[in-house]
């Protein structure tokens, strides 16, 4: 694996610590800025919002750049955001920087997903993209506990200014390490871009990513209550048992990157699968403290296994404009943890009881695997006689070759 990974893995994990950090830092802002918990938690929505709309805006206007430039702008974005935030003088300049930094986020792991595969070969590029992803798994394990200390210790202005130190060694090593690429091979313009996207099995593919996401969310938007209320764990303990969380993500996301470049269709079924069983078994598992850690374990291992073959999926079938398509990808997981937030609440306040959230998400994912399915149809369908699905690529890129040399 090409070095220039590296750097997508930095900029990864310093998007994945802004991004989460913001719960564990609510009370301290809140009490800073004068005001109520709820308010404060519209600063987690901003962000969410700037993503979903910055991930195909900004991906589609910047097709023409050069994908290394790109990055490195985009990143900018993203110290810019978040050191904006760390100066804001109140909450309304707090949500607008909150916005800005999200904007950058999907387009960021949309467009380092293509610059990813095309620095390997073809029998190496959902590895390529989980090792990517790897930074964001490991910021939930290293970097959001270590910012929400420093939140509490320094004041949360701290972890904003430091989270912009991330970024700024995010570009360095960017413009050192990502070789330098001519402009987009697809450039078409906006218009080019989005017609890309009018596939219907390009959105089978992104209907998967919201469906099977969406599973995760809808427990793990409520995995605190589940683990002190249901396995009787203390308030105190939850901290390092969502690093367990962290934890099986990073496996999962490793061994989902390794198995799909064997099997692309049979890693995600395998994936929703598995989480639809994990889901499935919560209300037992969480009787216990011990099979409790174990669930939280295995939650993020099943779902962060589908995270690389759900990102190559929708990059084939968008293969005229795929930084676009990766990033929509990038809005429907946040849509996801949206939705699957909402959905756990749902069945939370019927009173179906305090682990009601994660069957409420295995009946999600087990829509997930419908529409997978339903994908692999038309697929089949429509894949000429005796012709082979294609995973993203046919050949060894440009880019790759220029690592090699």
């Amino acid at each position: 694996m090409p070095l220039a990974l590296l750097a997508l893995a930095v900029g990864a994990f310093g998007i994945g610590t802004t991004e989460f950090v913001m719960m564990g830092l609510l009370p301290d802002v809140a009490d800073d800025l004068n005001i109520s918990i709820p308010s404060a938690g519209h600063l987690v929505s901003a962000y969410a919002l700037g993503v979903v709309i910055g991930a195909p805006l900004l991906a589609a206007v910047t097709a023409r750049m050069s994908r290394r430039t790109v990055l490195i702008g985009l990143m900018g974005l993203f110290v810019a955001g978040n050191a904006l935030s760390a100066l804001a003088p109140d909450n309304g300049w707090l949500l607008a920087a909150r916005f800005l930094s999200g904007l950058p986020h999907g387009a960021f792991f949309g467009v380092g997903a293509v610059v990813a595969t095309n620095m390997v070969a073809p029998e190496r590029k959902a590895r390529s993209v989980s090792l990517m992803f790897l930074g964001l798994t490991v910021a939930n394990v290293v970097g959001v506990p270590v910012a929400t200390l420093m939140g509490q210790q320094l004041g949360w202005r701290a972890t904003f200014l430091g989270v912009s130190a991330i970024g700024l060694a995010a570009i360095a090593a960017l413009a050192f390490l990502i070789p330098h690429d001519h402009e987009h091979a697809t450039a078409k313009g906006l218009r080019g871009e989005l017609a890309a996207l009018r596939s219907v099995p390009v959105w089978l593919s992104l209907g998967t990513t919201v469906a099977g996401f969406g599973a995760l969310f809808a427990a793990y938007s409520y995995i605190t209550p589940m683990l002190t209320d249901a396995a009787g764990y203390a308030g105190a303990s939850v901290t390092l048992l969502l690093a367990l969380f962290g934890v099986g993500a990073t496996a999962g996301n490793l061994l989902g990157g390794r198995l799909a470049d064997h099997s692309l269709r049979g890693t995600l079924f395998g994936g929703l699968g598995a989480l639809v069983a994990v889901l499935a078994l919560f209300p037992l598992l969480m009787r216990t403290e011990l099979t409790a850690a174990v669930a939280v374990i295995l939650l993020g291992m099943a779902a962060f296994a589908t995270g690389s073959p759900l990102q190559l999926m929708v990059m084939d079938k968008a293969a005229s404009a795929p930084s676009l398509a990766s990033s929509a990808n990038q809005a429907a997981f946040n849509l996801a943890n949206a939705g699957g937030a909402w959905i756990g609440g749902l069945a939370l306040a019927a009173g179906f009881g305090v682990t009601s959230p994660a069957l409420a998400g295995a009946v999600l994912a087990v829509l997930g695997l419908g529409v997978a399915s339903l994908a692999y149809a038309v697929d089949r369908r429509t894949a000429p006689a005796g012709g082979r699905e294609r995973v993203v690529a046919s050949h060894v890129p440009q880019e790759a070759e220029a690592v090699r040399r």
